[in-house]
């Protein structure tokens, strides 16, 4: 089918609003502890919904599986590994900064790490800033560095601006800016190397698109197969420090219904309760209702389900970038912190700040959003060169 950009960011999008918005049905599980709805979104997201679309999609999957180099599988799991190490603190940077602040500066990080390291490792680098559209697209790169700083600025000006009441009143009892920073830094380094995770396993997708053009199947679904293998390595490490927690914490009854704490739960200042028991009905604190138990099982998955198709949009987009698909990292994060600044807006995070904060935050927005243009347009004009100028390479 070829390159087509503008579809491309059209994916991207879609898959930064998926991923925006998987931490919202958390929102709705009650009296469960961190390391029990974590494993099970974890599960559906990292094991679950990627093998069902991919089996769906892609023909004779496990035998591409088989078929691919060793090395690809490895490397690809290994460096899964490393980014569940960011997954898991991306958690905290959210508890600590709110959804908005918390994904801006969290992915800031990822898109630069994530964007320039695998150029520089490979060598393209050279050829990329030699380039009128490489260099629209590291400019495209740097604005949404600048967003970032910008949306940082904004976090700092609200720390000194919210009361501890508003804060609670958004679901932000336990916002610590200085903490998140340090929290958001680490995951952010750590979360991209799932872009190594995708370039160490492109030999899986080569023949994943051999085997689909062969039986007259979208080239689109080609990256499918590489997303199962690395959120092997991303699922190994939630599974093993989630299993850790859940020992330590005797946590493990909470799956047939003992109650538990529950961080991410939002309590208000209104002295509105959000918990399912019965302060004066001692015989309701003992276990979950069976409704509350599905639902939080309900509720979890679908948060897996949901962060699942953030890369299942990405994978389609990165198909339609053409040359320079390098750039998708930058387009995927740039659309998760704008739709997460939206639904940071609509949770009312914002609440309580001057006029130079919210025009702080309208201002990071605006950039980040053109970032996404700019990175767009560089690539449009790679899939248009002439093929004369592929050559000479």
């Amino acid at each position: 089918m070829g390159p087509n950009p503008f579809i491309g960011v059209i994916y991207h999008w879609i898959g930064g609003f998926a991923s925006a918005t998987n931490f919202i049905p958390f929102r709705g599980i009650k009296r469960w502890s961190w390391e029990i709805y974590w494993l099970i979104q974890g599960f559906a997201a990292w094991i679950v919904a990627p093998v069902v679309l991919a089996t769906l999609l892609v023909p004779n999957l496990f035998g591409i599986l088989h078929a691919a180099p060793p090395s690809s599988i490895h490397y690809a799991i290994f460096w899964g590994i490393l980014w569940g190490a960011g997954g898991l603190t991306f958690g905290l940077a959210i508890r600590y900064l709110g959804i908005a602040l918390g994904y801006a500066i969290a992915l800031g990080l990822c898109t630069a790490f994530g964007t320039l390291i695998p150029p520089i490792y490979d060598g393209s680098i050279h050829v990329i800033l030699h380039e009128t559209s490489g260099q629209i697209i590291l400019a495209g790169v740097l604005l949404c560095l600048i967003a970032v700083a910008v949306n940082g600025a904004a976090g700092l000006s609200k720390e000194r601006e919210v009361t501890l009441e508003e804060k609670a009143e958004a679901g932000e009892t336990d916002y610590n800016f200085g903490k998140g920073l340090a929290v958001a830094i680490f995951a952010g380094v750590m979360s991209s190397f799932f872009a190594f995770g995708l370039k160490a396993g492109a030999p899986i997708g080569a023949l994943a698109k051999t085997e689909l053009l062969a039986h007259n199947r979208l080239d689109l679904w080609q990256n499918l197969p590489i997303l199962i293998v690395v959120l092997w390595g991303g699922f190994l490490t939630n599974f093993v420090w989630s299993a850790i927690l859940i020992l330590k914490n005797g946590s493990i009854k909470q799956f047939t219904g003992q109650p538990g704490l529950n961080p991410m739960r939002a309590t208000h200042a209104s002295g509105q309760t959000l918990v399912d028991f019965d302060p004066l009905d001692p015989s309701t604190y003992d276990h979950l209702a069976p409704k509350t138990l599905v639902l939080n099982y309900i509720f979890a998955s679908l948060a897996g389900v949901i962060w699942y198709f953030q890369f299942f949009f990405y994978s389609m987009g990165q198909t339609k970038m053409g040359k320079y698909d390098f750039s998708s990292w930058t387009l995927h994060m740039a659309s998760i912190i704008i739709f997460a600044t939206l639904w940071g807006l609509f949770l009312k995070e914002w609440r309580g700040t001057s006029r130079r904060t919210k025009t702080l935050v309208a201002a990071g927005l605006f950039l980040l959003i053109s970032s996404t243009i700019v990175v767009g347009y560089g690539n449009y004009l790679k899939a248009n060169e002439a093929p004369t100028t592929i050559t000479a390479r």
